[in-house]
Formats: C-alpha cells, sequence, structure tokens
C-alpha cells in the first residue's frame, strides 16, 4: 500500500486496538495467478512474541484450498472514510479522500478442531456476551455445534509485514483541519461524522 510520510502509522499497539475495532476484514490470496476475496470477522491474539489473525469460512468457499499454495496471504482492514472538498480549505485545491486503513501479510495455516473450537468461542464471547440473550458456544447443542463444524474451515495467521495508513488532512493547516471536521459534521451522513469524531479526537490527543 503506498503511504505519504504524513499519514504512516507505525505505533503497534494503536494498529492492533484499530484491528480489534474494524475487524471485518478482506484476506486476499491468490489461485493461478487470479487474485481472489473473502470478507469475513477475524479475531486478533498474541502467543509469546508473535500475533495471529484468527477466522473460519465456508467448506464450500474454495479460497481455503489455497493457503498451501500461497506464500503469504493479504488482510485489508478499514475505518471510517470520507469525501473531502477543496472548497472547504482557504486557498485553490483539489478535493481528496480521507480514510483509514490497514494491510497485514502473513502465513497462513488450517485449524485443527480443538482450535477452532477456541477460536469460534472466543468470537461468540466478543459479539454476544453483552447482549441481553447471548449466543455463547456451551449454550448451543452439541448436535448443532457438530453440524456447523462440517461446514466451516478455521484457519490463522501469522503476521509478518503491517503497512497503516491514516489519511486525516494531517498536512492541512490548522483553520483549514478545523474547518473541514466543521463541514464533515454537518454532511447528513454516518461515514462524514465519523470521520469528523477521528479528526476532532486526533486534535484533542495532541493538546
Amino acid at each position: 500500500m503506498y503511504i505519504p510520510k504524513y499519514y504512516k502509522v507505525t505505533n503497534v499497539d494503536e494498529i492492533w486496538d484499530f484491528v480489534q475495532k474494524n475487524s471485518f476484514g478482506t484476506i486476499v490470496t491468490t489461485d493461478q495467478g487470479k487474485p481472489i476475496a473473502t470478507h469475513l470477522p477475524l479475531g486478533l491474539k498474541k502467543k509469546d512474541d508473535d500475533y495471529y489473525l484468527t477466522g473460519h469460512m465456508a467448506f464450500g468457499n474454495p479460497q481455503w484450498k489455497t493457503f498451501e499454495t500461497c506464500e503469504d496471504v493479504l488482510v485489508m482492514f478499514q475505518g471510517p472514510n470520507a469525501y473531502i472538498s477543496s472548497s472547504w480549505y482557504g486557498h485553490e485545491e483539489v478535493p481528496t479522500w480521507n480514510y483509514q486503513a490497514v494491510h497485514v501479510y502473513g502465513k497462513v495455516s488450517i485449524l485443527e478442531k480443538d482450535e477452532l473450537i477456541e477460536e469460534l468461542t472466543i468470537m461468540l464471547e466478543k459479539y454476544e456476551k453483552h447482549r441481553e440473550n447471548p449466543v455463547l458456544w456451551d449454550k448451543l447443542s452439541p448436535q448443532l455445534l457438530e453440524s456447523e463444524l462440517k461446514g466451516i474451515v478455521g484457519f490463522k495467521i501469522k503476521l509478518g509485514e503491517i503497512q497503516a495508513a491514516y489519511k486525516l488532512s494531517q498536512n492541512r493547516n490548522e483553520k483549514d483541519y478545523i474547518n473541514i471536521i466543521d463541514k464533515l459534521k454537518n454532511e447528513g451522513n454516518p461515514n462524514s461524522k465519523q470521520m469528523a469524531e477521528l479528526m476532532e479526537k486526533r486534535v484533542n490527543s495532541h493538546k
């Protein structure tokens, strides 16, 4: 991913926090030279000094069969994005787009059954434990779970190279930056509002 110096993020803890909060990622592999992708929720865990992404996909999805032949897989995570009109600057300029994106590369392998059960248990905990009637692993019938396990393939990705870009108008002067936040708040769509909140949070963290 091309990342101009203004937008490059290198703080690993910040990147992992982003991945946890934006965990619906895109995993990309190649099949005979053709890129293929699947969009799915992913977990993040640390074992010793290594980080791993974990997940699962349908057995009928042919992508998992490429795991053995791919030297590296690419996983992409994306945060809010928003159009930035150059009419919001105090000088003539062209429009642009603000966004957050993280790319990670790693070696992928298939999970054993006990590892897959652990991955599914943790994922259910993450997305269900705060709900009124949580659907947790130990609350589901063994018959249903056994049937579902036969229909999916679990995997883990040992992470290597990390690339992170937060394009949040860092290269603009303070007056333009504050005006961009104000304009985004009044755009009337959720992405623009989220971008405004991110940019505002960045200002406050640097005070």
